[in-house]
């Protein structure tokens, strides 16, 4: 990633070296990020990862269904997780996630867009079977510099509870 900036509006009160199961509170609405995306990233992971010419071949995407290079919809969703891991999941008490559900690419992301998240926790509950922990549901969107969803999901994660 190329450009990356603190969080913009963040809810939370605890740091994220600090946050703990207890500190996703249902409701909350957390803006992080920003990851300027560029034309060579573009070409780096598409290259190695999704091979379709729009994403790795300027002058055929130009003539494609999107008339330009585009990124992988899976390049979109890792600089989500890579903001994601670095401004919203807890640095002690994140244990794993069980999975994500619903993921869509509502747009397409193109050299020089700057994407950041909105993470909205609609969830979070204690666990029935491991009490010292609990699993947190949260609604994801990745944002364009218009402030357009990109990316949309919704990921679950363990967390422990506060010792």
């Amino acid at each position: 990633m190329t450009t990356t900036t603190p969080a913009a509006t963040d809810n939370f009160t605890t740091p994220v070296e600090d946050r703990y199961f207890e500190d996703y509170v249902p409701g909350t609405v957390h803006v992080f990020g920003g990851s300027t995306i560029t034309e060579q990233e573009i070409l780096d992971f598409a290259r190695r990862f999704d091979t379709q010419s729009i994403h790795t071949d300027p002058a055929a995407a130009q003539d494609g269904p999107f008339q330009g290079l585009i990124a992988s919809g899976w390049h979109t969703t890792a600089v989500m997780m890579r903001l994601y891991a670095d401004h919203y999941l807890s640095k002690v008490a994140s244990l794993a996630s069980p999975g994500v559900d619903e993921v869509r690419w509502q747009r397409p992301v193109r050299p020089g867009d700057t994407l950041r998240v909105r993470a909205t926790v609609t969830a979070a509950r204690v666990s029935r079977s491991k009490p010292d922990r609990g699993l947190v549901h949260t609604d994801v969107e990745v944002l364009n510099q218009h402030g357009e969803p990109v990316l949309t999901m919704t990921i679950m994660n363990m967390l422990l509870r506060r010792p």
